[in-house]
């Protein structure tokens, strides 16, 4: 007999909760706390530094939901290991830890179901100009980085990915996003991505969207895809990867070795760290 499929709400309350993974030992990493202006609190930042090596610089991967107890872990460990097999070009990961997580990964909503997961959602404008105008430069104060920076995240964070292709597609060059929650606001990310892309400048950027069995995002998802794809936008490099056989609380931790070698992949002669 086929196994029942989980049930929406069931995938609503992952969605909503974030996920559980079975973390790995948590790599040698920098942390330290920024004063946000822009949110109006402290956040806690966790950075992952590669091997010791000649490059001046290097890209940088950012994460939500980047917390010790959160995703940072088994990303970071990924990103170490990739390195030191030579998979992966060097490259920091900069781990942004929760304060409000539904709040700032959430746009505006006209649904009274979405507005009713939290105390305060819509928050991913003033989320998005904290990365911007106050996280971005201070890791580029820190750190030796490259102009190169990309985005990683699943479910709630995966739709703030999605909605910051369109709001702000300069802010990095690529992007991740597993199993993006587009259900938000009646699918309006989806629904009105036609228009949306209509006004977007050239690019030169590279998206790699993955979903896996949930009936509340792979439809979305694959529409999404079908109308960029349609779009044919120059410098777009839009990769659609729908998974049936991962679950919303398998997708990240399955995928995400083969998404970060395929965005950064190493250069012969790497390894070996």
């Amino acid at each position: 007999m086929k196994p029942m499929l989980p049930t929406i709400a069931a995938l609503l309350m992952a969605a909503l909760s974030g996920t559980a993974h079975a973390q790995p030992a948590t790599p040698a990493h920098d942390s330290f706390v920024i004063q946000s202006q822009r949110l109006q609190e402290a956040r806690t930042i966790n950075v992952y530094l590669p091997p010791a090596d000649a490059a001046p610089a290097h890209p940088v991967l950012y994460m939500p939901d980047g917390g010790i107890a959160e995703d940072f872990p088994h990303v970071a460990a990924t990103v170490d290991a990739g390195i030191r097999a030579g998979r992966i070009a060097p490259l920091l990961v900069v781990g942004i830890e929760n304060t409000q997580r539904r709040r700032d990964m959430t746009g505006p909503t006209d649904v009274d179901s979405d507005r009713r997961i939290a105390p305060v959602v819509g928050g991913s404008a003033a989320f998005r100009a904290f990365v911007a105008e106050e996280l971005v430069p201070e890791i580029e104060r820190r750190y030796r980085t490259t102009e190169s920076r990309g985005i990683i995240g699943e479910s709630l964070a995966g739709l703030f990915i999605v909605e910051t292709l369109f709001e702000q597609p300069t802010l990095f060059d690529t992007w991740i996003a597993f199993s993006p929650s587009l259900w938000w606001n009646d699918a309006a990310l989806t629904r009105g991505a036609s228009g949306r892309l209509q006004g977007m400048p050239a690019l030169n950027e590279r998206v790699l969207l993955a979903w896996g069995d949930e009936d509340n995002i792979g439809p979305h998802a694959q529409a999404l895809s079908d109308t960029v794809r349609s779009a044919a936008l120059p410098g777009l490099q839009w990769q659609a990867m729908p998974r049936p056989d991962l679950r919303h609380d398998t997708i990240y931790t399955a995928l995400e070795a083969m998404a970060i070698e395929r965005m950064y992949p190493a250069a012969p002669g790497d390894g070996d760290r």
